[in-house]
């Protein structure tokens, strides 16, 4: 059953002729997600997902169905001059009914105050059309307030999302940008340490001088702001992928978590931890609930899929290294992993076809005399000696010559290499506990003795592990006589001044009328009443509709006239609640309640 307090963000359209402006619409869009995801009990859909149907023209009902949401949000934005004008619209997608829109028309240099009010505005309408929520005043919080350095961030982080290391390069010169017009821009300071920290991890750059710059930048971005959960994302992610510390990642993206419930990647990296220290249901668990948050991220169904590879379960390993091909038909980690499944397994037509129908895979080739290898082929294997020059071969994402030399008998030098890299903490060697490559290691005792060392020092002892779960709240926001001094008022107010027959009227309107937080009025509506805020109202103006539509003074009058005369601002709203609460149209209706 769907969480009717749900919501995916769609990639706001860019209606601007300047092309560029598509980056700056995405980090918008962006934004606004991350602003939303702070509301607690509301589900909201990662990026990721939602960005799957960038410039994809799909039925609301469709995406409602695929990312199993209640309401989705559709928008586009046009630049001009120095002015910025956002349409956006909230959709159901039971049945494609749209439950608001509004235009906004303002100042570029306004950009950070609009998108907090448009969160907000969001976040209350789902909170008045399907239940309670608790809503703070502000809830999108930018590290800076200057236009242009939010706009190169904006644009670097397009550049990252692409995954590859000249983007990865062109993101790092726009964050230094960045700062450099904005010297307190936190955000930017932790994009460009976790750029640094993995680039280095993976020996795409130096890993010393690499690692030398995450810190750095880490730690100007923790002086201006600690607290903020990409803070602590930044520094799980260097503690687990430069220095390969278990304890303080797992503490420091839990940490993460309590800020940010929603961000999927935390749950991601989480689970990537529980797999480097052979942790598997751990690992599957919180794979799980990235892929809830974000169902369409070529990244969870990899991990996901790489988490069975670890289980050596190879087969439904595939099953998931596919889904993550289905969306993303490039993604290099599934290739070569679903390559290591077939050779694994032993399957030769696979294998073969597999080689010779996927160009973008790396080092075919010596993957070929590896299979033959370690299936025990009866053949002579002429190797090129070449592909044993193993320290600058460490940069795909497999170390495929590495398990050459593993699968070639030569064990002492393999070890030594083994050892030398572990030393190193390369990412390509982040699972050695259960790479099933290295099982001619495995019982070799200097093998034991490294893995034994790097374990060990890479947890923390008598660490109490932070729990990530969201605490129920023991005691309610108003107390037995709070609740029934206010269910009085609200009865007498509303039967007294007929507010429901204002079309704007809102949740927040209601609770100042009455001095009551709107919190603490929609939990009420919810708890006392058993309604959201807009059923609450509508009730009321159902019921002044059949009093006067039944009133021969206003025969002269159409029934859609009669409903806005109640409070009714459209006629899709009143028909729609009309039939949920009578089964009927509202001409049946009248017609069966006329003499």
């Amino acid at each position: 059953m769907i969480n009717q307090k749900s919501i995916a963000v769609l990639p706001f359209v860019n209606m601007s002729n300047d092309i560029d402006n598509d980056y700056f619409c995405d980090g918008i869009t962006e934004e606004i997600i991350n602003a939303l995801t702070k509301v607690k009990g509301l589900k909201v859909i990662a990026r990721t997902s939602s960005f799957a149907f960038k410039n994809r023209n799909i039925d609301v009902r469709h995406i409602g169905n695929q990312l199993s949401v209640a309401t989705v949000l559709e928008g586009s934005i046009r630049i001009f001059n120095n002015r910025i004008r956002i349409t956006i619209q909230l959709i159901r997608t039971n049945d494609g009914f749209q439950v608001w829109s509004q235009n906004f028309d303002r100042k570029l240099d306004d950009i950070f105050e609009l998108q907090d009010e448009i969160s907000l505005i969001i976040a209350e309408q789902i909170r008045e059309n399907f239940g309670h929520l608790d809503i703070s005043k502000h809830i999108s919080i930018i590290g800076t307030k200057n236009i242009n350095a939010y706009k190169l961030y904006l644009k670097g982080r397009a550049y990252q999302l692409n995954w590859a290391l000249e983007d990865y390069i062109k993101a790092i010169n726009c964050y230094k940008q960045s700062i450099e017009i904005d010297q307190n821009f936190y955000d930017a300071y932790f994009a460009l340490s976790r750029s640094y920290g993995i680039l280095s991890s993976w020996g795409f750059i130096d890993k010393k001088e690499g690692e030398q710059l995450a810190r750095r930048y880490l730690n100007i971005g923790l002086d201006i702001n600690s607290t903020s959960y990409l803070a602590y994302f930044s520094k799980s992610s260097l503690s687990f992928w430069n220095d390969w510390n278990y304890s303080k990642g797992i503490v420091f993206l839990k940490k993460t978590l309590l800020l940010n419930p929603s961000y999927a990647i935390a749950y991601e990296g989480i689970s990537e931890i529980y797999m480097a220290t052979n942790q598997l249901d751990k690992a599957l668990l919180n794979i799980n609930k990235a892929i809830e948050i974000s169902p369409l991220s070529p990244n969870h169904h990899f991990t996901k899929g790489n988490v069975y590879f670890l289980k050596k379960e190879y087969t439904k390993a595939l099953i998931y290294l596919d889904e993550c091909l289905k969306i993303d038909p490039n993604f290099t980690l599934a290739i070569e992993t679903k390559l290591a499944c077939f050779i694994l397994l032993n399957d030769t037509s696979k294998f073969r076809n597999y080689i010779a129908t996927m160009p973008q895979l790396i080092s075919p080739k010596v993957c070929e005399i590896l299979f033959s290898l370690f299936n025990d082929e009866q053949q002579i294997i002429d190797i090129d000696t070449n592909v044993f020059k193993i320290n600058e071969r460490f940069k795909n994402v497999y170390p495929w010559q590495f398990y050459l030399l593993v699968y070639s008998g030569k064990i002492e030098k393999a070890l030594h290499v083994f050892e030398n890299k572990i030393k190193l903490k390369i990412g390509q060697l982040v699972n050695f506990q259960l790479d099933p490559f290295l099982e001619p290691l495995r019982q070799h005792p200097q093998f034991q003795l490294i893995k034994n060392e790097v374990i060990s020092s890479g947890y923390e002892p008598n660490k109490k592990e932070l729990s990530i779960k969201v605490q129920k709240e023991n005691s309610k926001p108003l107390n037995a006589t709070e609740i029934s001094k206010y269910k009085i008022a609200l009865i007498d107010f509303i039967k007294n001044t007929k507010p429901y027959l204002n079309p704007n009227l809102s949740l927040r309107d209601l609770g100042n009328s009455i001095a009551l937080h709107p919190n603490k009025l929609s939990w009420l509506l919810n708890a006392e009443f058993n309604k959201n805020f807009n059923d609450y109202i509508n009730q009321f103006r159902l019921l002044h509709f059949k009093t006067i539509a039944l009133n021969p003074r206003f025969k002269h009058i159409t029934l859609l006239g009669l409903a806005y005369d109640s409070g009714f601002n459209s006629k899709s709203v009143f028909n729609t609640y009309f039939k949920k609460a009578e089964g009927i149209t509202p001409s049946q209706w009248v017609k069966s309640h006329s003499n």
